[in-house]
């Protein structure tokens, strides 16, 4: 139960909550061993032992995967770090990585699994670029948040082999509607980095107005945003908090008078999305519409 509590506690640090799932690997192979001997040996041969067995058999099965590490082996890939850009004004960085050849490609709005020090262990990322198998390049853009982001920009550096896990995620633009509305709420304008990259190559004929929410600016970082953009052929909203405000319902009505008509793609903050979900309900958004990236492991 403890290590179950520390497992869900937010502020427990991540090297840390990495760990307790060998911890918790390890408790239940000591209970399963336990229950194996204190079972009466005439219950192995009626059925809730067979179904017993076959919980345990499972159970110790997945254990020792997660303690010889095996644990999503077969989705991994080395890459090295070709090119670090740092946006001091953001307190953003972003990597340009070479995959290697075991990397099997990923869909715009996937996340990976990147590790640069093993003792630190691997770290959830969205990808910032779409999949060209000609180059094997993949693009992260990466905010400094936590005590382990904060440590990227002097610990990374170009020649720099990693580990990567993925993709994973389904957070991938595909529905029905002829017309969409994206909002990515700082650093969460990740995937919507991707799927503009892969737009430019291969449009899906789709009307896009995309929100872009910012606290911080930098020219730099909008400027290549803006160029995405335009090769995207979308129609790019920029809102500067102290600026213009905080993104409404009410703003998004103004600016696209038939957002009924789209599904909306939301990656950001939760309360910011829950909200904007709850705003536009009450005004006829019909619910499924809404697709919102829960970046949120625990």
């Amino acid at each position: 139960i403890v290590l179950i509590a520390l497992a869900l506690i937010t502020r427990f640090p991540y090297r840390l909550f990495k760990k307790t799932h060998h911890w918790l690997a390890v408790a239940y192979l000591i209970l399963a061993y336990h229950t194996i001997i204190l079972v009466k040996t005439y219950y192995w041969g009626q059925a809730i032992g067979w179904v017993l067995a076959v919980f345990l058999a499972v159970g110790i099965g997945s254990a020792l995967l997660v303690l010889f590490k095996q644990i999503g082996k077969k989705h991994q890939a080395t890459a090295v770090i070709e090119s670090l850009e740092y946006y001091p004004e953001l307190k953003v960085l972003e990597i340009n990585v070479l995959a290697s050849d075991a990397w099997q490609g990923h869909q715009a709005g996937q996340f990976v699994f990147a590790m640069s020090k093993p003792n630190e262990g691997a770290h959830p990322y969205t990808i910032a670029s779409a999949w060209n198998p000609a180059d094997k390049r993949i693009k992260f853009v990466i905010k400094e948040l936590g005590d382990h982001t904060k440590t990227l920009h002097d610990n990374l550096t170009v020649g720099q082999t990693i580990l990567l896990e993925g993709p994973y995620g389904r957070f991938n633009f595909k529905d029905n509607k002829s017309r969409q509305i994206w909002i990515g709420g700082g650093i969460g304008i990740t995937p919507f980095i991707a799927q503009m990259n892969h737009l430019a190559t291969q449009s899906d004929h789709k009307t896009i107005d995309f929100f872009h929410t910012t606290k911080e600016v930098s020219e730099l970082a909008l400027a290549k945003l803006k160029a995405d953009a335009a090769e995207a052929n979308i129609n790019l909203h920029i809102l500067i908090d102290a600026k213009d405000g905080y993104l409404t319902a009410e703003k998004i009505q103004a600016l696209v008078p038939d957002w009924k008509n789209a599904s909306i793609w939301f990656c950001g903050p939760t309360s910011f999305g829950s909200k904007l979900k709850s705003e536009l309900s009450k005004v006829g958004l019909n619910s499924v519409d809404f697709h919102q990236e829960i970046f949120n492991l625990r």
